[in-house]
């Protein structure tokens, strides 16, 4: 008999702003690293990172116990588990955070271990609480702050602490990078007649627009507006599920709660000063960058952006 082991370390993603795109992440880690055997599905991450999102991609019709906005005011199901009830759910969802204000951590503990033990699989949400009181590791961690961090541990690790540490960290330049994304497509839109395209993506503490053909615009021109607006230090809030408010003006945005909460907290903002264009997919690449490009955070740098 041939024992197969998993070879991965860890894996790395963008983390996606759009709440869409974060369901599709979701769905391909789901494909490439989640198997059928994992029990216990340790997640971590700050408020408004994306967590529950990411956690509705991976397992599709799951119901989730709270989103970080306390709209289920009640206990996890997973209090109510009986290895009699045949009918009950395969798969828990927990926020551990959350269950604080209705159980000591050593009670949820508790309950996750008989969940295991009778073969369910319990999705744990600030499962870093959890582990000092579970005392094992989960089988598979996600980390969601700038990146998503896919990791199955072993006996070496990494730990949860280990994972949050890099995961809270940068969590900040994403918060950013969606703020000023979402203020110079506004400042396109309103300022220069520029439709906003749908091609969004992800740098390194950036963010990519794409345009099939570029506009005639002035980039240092555009940089001076957006950094025009962030000296304003406007408010930035969700209008509701699928709209931002900058200051005055709304917009619509499917990641509401990844923003920071004024223009004002940017740091560093600046525009690669031309185009860059992608001879495959035919795109005109606009790329903005946020915070100090000599602040190491997070797994190594790959990228470098120039500008």
């Amino acid at each position: 008999m041939v024992v197969m082991h998993e070879t991965l370390i860890y894996a790395v993603y963008y983390a996606p702003r759009g709440r869409v795109r974060l369901y599709r992440l979701g769905r391909d880690i789901a494909e490439r690293h989640l198997f059928p055997t994992d029990l216990l599905v340790g997640v971590i991450g700050a408020e408004g990172a994306g967590k529950s999102t990411l956690i509705r991609g991976i397992f599709p019709g799951l119901e989730l116990t709270n989103d970080d906005e306390g709209i289920n005011l009640r206990s996890a199901p997973i209090f109510d588990f009986s290895e009699s009830d045949r009918f009950g759910p395969h798969t828990y969802h927990i926020d551990v955070r959350y269950e604080q204000a209705f159980h000591q951590l050593w009670e949820i503990a508790e309950v996750v271990k008989q969940a295991l033990h009778h073969r369910r699989r319990v999705v744990a949400e600030h499962f870093d609480l959890l582990y000092p009181y579970l005392k094992f590791n989960a089988q598979i961690l996600l980390g969601v702050g700038e990146e998503v961090v896919v990791a199955r541990p072993n006996v070496f690790g990494p730990d949860p602490q280990a994972i949050k540490d890099i995961v809270y960290r940068t969590v900040k330049y994403r918060k950013m990078a969606h703020s000023a994304e979402d203020i110079t497509s506004l400042i396109l839109c309103r300022q220069y007649g520029v439709p906003i395209p749908a091609t969004h993506s992800d740098v390194k503490h950036g963010f990519v627009i794409g345009f099939e053909t570029p506009p005639d615009i002035d980039l240092g021109k555009l940089e001076e507006d957006v950094r025009a607006v962030i000296a304003k230090d406007v408010p930035i809030k969700p209008g509701d599920d699928d709209h931002i408010c900058i200051g005055d003006e709304r917009m619509e945005c499917t990641g509401v709660r990844t923003h920071v909460a004024s223009s004002g907290l940017i740091e560093s903002f600046r525009l690669v000063p031309e185009f860059r264009y992608n001879p495959i997919d035919r795109q005109h690449l606009l790329v903005g960058i946020v915070g100090d490009s000599r602040e190491e955070a997070g797994f190594d740098r790959i990228l470098t952006i120039v500008g």
